[in-house]
Parts: structure tokens; sequence; C-alpha cells
């Protein structure tokens, strides 16, 4: 059985997260590979397929014929409990293979909350934890991501860890797996000549030894020749265009858009973030390359939104003219335009009218600070003044709501500034005007995490109780204003901060606390303190001494042999500027000698001066009704299409339309959605061999080609019929009744129960949803019900006013038959008839 199996995925929530077969996906011939490798983020699918990455590496491995790169992402608490009950291993999306066949598997850790869902997936694959307990039958188990700059606390888990840029390296990777496999060489072989690529870290190879007291005191190295692991770096990002035929997901996504990175790498410096110093130098990619990946990708998926993804987008260096230049192109189509990562100090309000075109995207401002001289601390080069300017511009251009960043438990932090988060967020709100009685402002608070490779990685961390002792303060001062305030929850970040700069040691209560049940621990609703602590206490490792003490400036740390390429000197001194509050100036205006640069093969790559070519501006296609036309499509939705939800099938369709060419005519307003519609919400799992939308278009298009476009760009199961023209439709046609074949196997049908159904005058079932709990005749939806023995139902559902009713609960009901039972009940709608 695979985890796509109908009885697997019958019994869980959001089974698209693991249909694979989605447009762009790659599945290759087995006669042309020499080198396999899974590439598994250790998170939910719609997690797992936004991140940047993932959809790097797939495309670049796949673009050798050699390699087959396929995905696979952790399964949700409820597809787990299934898979082992049925003993199913976890497979990739692409092909359906077990992860177990493959000659790689690399995981993608982004953030330390994710270590106990690495064990969780190597468990599911029977694979044992460490190291040093597989033998040569196992696949090579690798880890890359930013996680990977300090990897200890996980380093007894991985054959390989990849730090820095995996674009060359990862093939480099590859490249030395198929000689080892040509030359049948065992695993040390092949570890001997991995460690010669840069960026890899073999951890066997090392071996750190503590003082008495806790801290290191040594890292030995155990293999001749090994040093410090220098972080892989590609020099200029434009030698890997950005993906244009990206995996387009059938489920909405954390980030359900196409992004094209514009740069990599950040020059500001602030002394909190690890993402600024890990990623140096900056590297831009050319403007003119963005456009035209950009125009290629969106004509190859169908995405209604473009990201241009960056550290500090506004500090890309022709931000202004490449904004310009894309809404020309993509206002028409009703495309929008993010940038997620925008600094105040960059903002140019004429911005604002570019991006709303088509239309207003989320407004976030991270001040991280309630005022000036903690972002001094902090190096954050931001003023209160240039906050309330850039929110006044915020709301005077149209937005009704604007996203607040602040950060507690900074170094240098007293009690004054966070009541100056208070004071900061009302006057921001002040700002706003009268709008209404809805929220203006959200103010959203977490508890910094000292992290590796980072100025600040000798400080302390607040407690998680303390914490929550400060955001229940802002939360109170700042209720009942029109400000909403959110946070991350302290006990995240008490467990982020522990592994964060944590050693080996750390690997006895990670597996316990797997084995006690943690799993998501980056999810809320599923990390569980209690655990974690007994995890703790049973493994004899004190949490406090990772967290909150402050670590003497010749401490031996346990990512010391681990470089991003600024030095530890250069962070000692910025260290140092942060308890003098003094600012660190931005390395583009003048090199600060960090140690990343050597000013030959590795500097800065920037493109300040770049004059876009002229355009003519085209009007937007939004008149005049004379010059729309309406189509009607008559599809059918089988195999594994049947497991879409109806807003699903919408997202598919929409993008398909797009794909297609299709010129959609759009609603009006800031939010324009295309003119589309449904007849009726087929149920998750029911097939179907007649369901109908309508479109409107502004061409009119042989009906042919309209169907035969559009399958073109559909998934396998969804299929267009037919298609016709309805423009003359005076008005539309209401959905009156639906035909099912029902299939019930492996169960006895009591036709008496359908005799004394269709005798019945009122058979009243529960509905219960949101709204609560509703009674409902179900012999009022039910037109005709007949039995064809052995095991065939011919079932009629009326459409009426008022709540309907699936037709799997309809048969369960009439039949009486238990929740096990529905395993064995299979439902295929024929047709509908429409009045």
């Amino acid at each position: 059985m695979k985890i796509s199996d109908q009885n697997l995925l019958l019994k869980v929530k959001r089974p698209s997260r693991y249909l694979g077969g989605e447009i762009n996906s790659v599945v290759k011939e087995n006669a042309d590979i020499e080198v396999s490798i899974a590439l598994v983020f250790p998170d939910v699918y719609e997690v797992g397929m936004s991140h940047q990455g993932l959809k790097i590496l797939y495309h670049i491995l796949n673009s050798h014929r050699w390699i087959a790169a396929e995905r696979a992402c952790s399964v949700w608490i409820d597809m787990e409990k299934e898979m082992r009950s049925s003993k199913v291993f976890p497979s990739t999306l692409d092909s359906g293979r077990p992860l177990t066949d493959f000659d790689i598997i690399g995981f993608s850790l982004q953030h330390e909350l994710s270590y106990t869902n690495v064990l969780n997936m190597l468990d599911l694959c029977r694979i044992p934890f460490l190291s040093r307990e597989r033998d040569d039958n196992f696949p090579l188990i690798i880890a890359g991501g930013p996680a990977c700059f300090n990897p200890e606390p996980v380093a007894d888990i991985f054959d390989v860890v990849l730090v820095g840029d995996g674009e060359e390296a990862a093939l480099d990777i590859c490249r030395a797996v198929r000689y080892a496999k040509r030359n049948t060489t065992d695993k040390q072989d092949i570890f001997d000549e991995l460690v010669k690529i840069r960026g890899v870290y073999i951890p066997s190879f090392y071996n750190p030894l503590y003082h008495s007291a806790g801290p290191i005191s040594y890292i030995e190295t155990l293999k001749e020749g090994c040093g410090q692991v220098k972080k892989a770096l590609v020099p200029d990002i434009e030698q890997y265009p950005p993906p244009s035929d990206q995996v387009v997901p059938f489920t909405r996504l954390v980030h359900d858009r196409l992004a094209i990175e514009i740069a990599r790498g950040c020059s500001r410096g602030c002394r909190f973030c690890q993402a600024g110093m890990i990623y140096r130098p900056v590297r831009e990619r050319n403007p003119e390359s963005v456009i035209k990946n950009a125009d290629y990708a969106l004509l190859l998926t169908g995405f209604e939104d473009l990201s241009l993804l960056s550290l500090s987008a506004g500090d890309y260096g022709c931000i202004a003219p490449l904004i310009k230049m894309l809404m020309d192109r993509l206002s028409e189509k009703k495309i929008s335009l993010s940038l997620p990562s925008l600094r105040v100090d960059t903002l140019d309000p004429a911005w604002f009218e570019q991006i709303k075109r088509v239309r207003k995207t989320g407004f976030t401002i991270a001040p991280e600070t309630g005022n000036d001289r903690l972002r001094k601390v902090i190096n954050k080069s931001l003023s209160n003044r240039d906050i309330l300017d850039t929110a006044r511009e915020v709301y005077g251009a149209g937005w009704n709501l604007i996203k607040l960043y602040f950060m507690i438990g900074l170094p240098e932090e007293e009690q004054q500034d966070r009541e100056d988060i208070i004071n900061l967020a009302k006057k921001v709100c002040d700002l706003a005007g009268r709008r209404g009685k809805k929220d203006v402002l959200n103010v959203s608070i977490s508890t910094f995490v000292p992290k590796a490779h980072t100025p600040f990685m000798w400080a302390p961390q607040m407690s998680f109780e303390e914490s929550w002792k400060h955001i229940n303060n802002i939360r109170k001062a700042l209720k009942g204003s029109r400000i909403r305030v959110k946070w991350n929850q302290p006990e995240l970040s008490w467990l982020e901060g522990i592994f964060s700069r944590g050693d080996r040691r750390l690997i006895s209560p990670l597996i316990e606390a797997w084995r006690l049940g943690a799993r998501f621990d980056a999810w809320q609703e599923q990390l569980s303190m209690d655990i974690w602590k007994e995890a703790f206490e049973r493994s004899g490792v004190d949490p406090g001494f990772y967290l909150y003490r402050t670590r003497s400036l010749d401490e031996v740390f346990p990512w010391d042999h681990i470089t991003s390429g600024v030095t530890k000197d250069y962070l000692k001194r910025e260290w140092e500027r942060a308890h003098e509050g003094k600012d660190t100036p931005d390395c583009r205006d003048k090199c600060l000698e960090c140690g990343v640069c050597d000013h030959k093969y590795v500097d800065h790559v920037l493109y300040e001066d770049w004059t876009p070519p002229q355009v003519v501006e085209k009007d937007p296609v939004d008149h005049p009704d004379a010059g729309k036309k309406k189509y009607r499509l008559i599809f059918s939705k089988t195999g594994n299409s049947r497991y879409l939800s109806h807003l699903e099938l919408i997202r598919v369709f929409t993008r398909a339309f797009r794909r297609a060419g299709l010129k959609m005519v759009f609603s009006k307003g800031y939010h324009p959605l295309p003119k589309v519609s449904f007849a009726s919400a087929l149920p998750v799992g029911t097939e179907s061999l007649y369901e109908t939308a309508d479109i409107e278009l502004y061409e009119t298009i042989p009906v042919h080609e309209i169907k035969e476009r559009l399958n073109q760009q559909l998934p396998d199961g969804l299929r267009v019929n037919l298609s016709e023209d309805i423009s003359l439709m005076t008005h539309g046609r209401d959905l009156l009744e639906s035909y099912f074949q029902v299939t019930i196997n492996g169960i006895k049908i009591d036709e008496t129960l359908i005799d004394d159904f269709l005798d019945s005058e009122k058979f009243l079932v529960i509905k219960r949803s949101k709204k609560g709990e509703r009674q409902v005749n179900l012999r009022s939806l039910v037109k005709e019900m007949t039995y064809t023995p052995p095991h065939r139902l011919h079932l009629v559902v009326k459409h009426v006013p008022g709540p309907e009713i699936r037709p799997i609960r309809i048969i369960q009901e009439i039949l009486h038959l238990k929740d096990q039972d529905l395993q064995g009940v299979k439902i295929l709608k024929t047709r509908q008839v429409m009045g």
C-alpha cells in the first residue's frame, strides 16, 4: 500500500498533501538514472513546497539526466497514525517510491524545531537514527539548510552535512556518489571523497571534548586533513537562474505564489540576524534576468501572485525601475506583486501606487524595538520618525491594516524599552484616522533567540516565564484599542534557543522527546512542554546551561569548526559595539573586513545603474461588456483528483486558465477575482463524470479550442469533455439534481432499510458544522434510490434550499453503516440536471 492509496487518503485531513502528480513535477525513467536523491522537507507539504531552496535544488538536480531528484514532506499526525497501523513506508510525491529506495535522503533543516520530524521520518522508514548504526545498505543521510551552521545537536544523525549554498555542492555530492556506485566503494570511501567538497562536513570525522563544568574544551579531528569547514558559496547567483517550471501545488501553500530570488545576502549587519551573517556577501540578480524569468515562470505555472524574494528587497540596487517594469507587464493580467521584506528606510511612496495596481498585498514594518536607543544596540538603522512617516504614507495610500514586528529579550533591554513598544504602536494606530471599527494595526511579539554566527551568540536568553509576563503586559496595555496583539509562543523560543547553540549532548533528550510523542514542535498546538521537560530530566541534561548564561569571549563554541566566512573576531567587535550602543555602517558603503569577501572571487554583486527599456503601457482590459463571452465547461473529476477540495479545484482550474492563455474577465475592486463559477461543490473523495464550470472571457474562441488548450494544462484525473458558448443565456441555471452510482463492497445490503426510507415522509439526521448543529430531513433530499444486487446502488439527490448532506453520509444513515464500513463504499457521480 502507498500513501496515495484510497484507504489512507479517505481517513485524513487534506489528502491533497499526499497526492503528487502536480503540474511540472518530474518523474524519470529508471534506465537513465545513476543517482537518486529524495529531497525531504521535515514539515507538512504546504510549508515545504513554499520553500525556495527546495524548488531550486529540485530544478537543478533534475536538469541532469542521470540524477533523479524527488520530493517528500513530513506526514501530519493523522497520516502517521494510519501509516503505522497499515505498515506503510514514507514515499516520494513524484514517483511514489519508498524513501529507502534512494541513494541519498537529503533533509532541509530550516530551523531547530524540525528535528523531531527528522527522527519521525527516519523511524517510519525503519532507518536507525544514528549514523554509526547504519551500514552500507542504508541510503546516505544528508542535511542542508541554515540550521546546518550549527548542526551539532543532530550531528550524530547525519552522515553528511552541507553548509552554505547548495547549487554547486549538491551536484558535486551526487557526482561523488555516482563515482562510488560505479566503483563499488563503501560509505567510508565516499566520505573521503565528499570531504574534499567545499561546504561538506562529515560529523564522524570530528569529536568534541568537554570541560567538567560543561562547555567544550576542544574539538579534535579524527581524520587527517580535516580542519575548518568553509561554507559552500556561489559567487554569482546569476549562474543559476530561478526555476521557471516550478511545481504548481494542489493545496494552498503558506506562501502560495511564484517567488523569484532577486538577491541573496544582506549588507546591513543587524546583530540579531543570523541570515544577515551566514548569507554574506550580497549577490543581486540581473534585473533583465528577473523580468525574463518571471514572465516565463508565470506562463508555465499560472500563479496569480509574484513575490520578489530577498532578505531586503528594498536594498536591491534598481528596485524602483524593476517594480515599475514588472507592474507594467503584470497589471493587465491581474497578477499582483509583493515585496515581503521591505525596510522602512528604503521605501519610496511611489512604489505604493505601483503595487496596488492589481491588489493591495499586506504591508509589514519590522521596527524590532520600540525606540531608537535599543535599535542602535541591534544595529538597525531605523528611527521612530522613519516608522511613523512610513505608516502615515501607507495609510494615506489606502491600506487599512499595517503589521508591526517586535522582539523582546534583546541584549541591553530595559523595562522602558518594552513600554516604548506600546507607545509606538499607539502612535502608529492614531495615524490610521477614523477607519470604522476594524483593527488597523497588528502587533506581533516574539522572544529573541540568540543564534550561532551572530554578534549576540554570547548573550543569555530570556526565560519563557518572563516572556509571558511582558507579552501579557503589552496585551493588557493595548486592550480595547484598534490594535490586535499576536505573539509567538515563548515556549517555542525556549526550545529553539536550547538547540540553536546546543552541542552533541542534546541528541539524547531529542530522541527521548520523540519517543514520548514530540512531533511538529514548531506548531503551537503540537508543542508539549511536559514532554520536553520530561525528556531533559530523563537524559540528565540541564536546558538552562544552553539558555541562561552569558558566554565568555574565549569560550569554544560547538560550531567553531564551521565558518560562515564572518570571523569570530569581527563578531566579537560587534558584540562590544552593541554594549556601547554604536552603529556599524552598511558594508556596501564601506568594507568592514568581516572576512567573507576576498574582493577577487568573492565580493558584492550589485546592479545599481540599470535603465529599463522603454515600453508602451497598455490599459487593463476592463471594459466593455460587449467584448465578453461566457462559456460552460463540462468536465470529469476522477482518480486522485477526487481528493481535491472544492477550493483546491477552483485554484487548479484558475491556474490552468492562465497557463492556457485564456483572457479571463475579473471582478472590480482592490482584490479582483476571475469570473469563474462551479455548479456544485463535490465532496472530497467522490469521483464524477459530469461537473460544470462557467467562465467569462474577453475573447471569442472556438469551443473545441478551449477544451483542447485546457486539457493540455490540467493534471491527471481532470478532463474537459465538452465546452459550449452560453453567452446568449439570459440568466444562470440552477443545479436541480445529481445522479450517483454507489458501489458497496464487502457489506450485505438490507433492502428493507431502503424501502422503509422511501416510504417515509421524514428521516431526520443531525448536520454538524462550525455554526453548530441543524436537523435535516434526509427524505426531502433524495429523489430516487434503487438497489441492483449484489452491491450496486443508484441514488438521485435533489438540490433544494437549505443545508445539503454528502452522498456518503446519506448512504451511511439509510443503511445504518458504521464508520469502518465506509472504506468499502465508492461513489461516482454520473450526471446532473440543471434548470
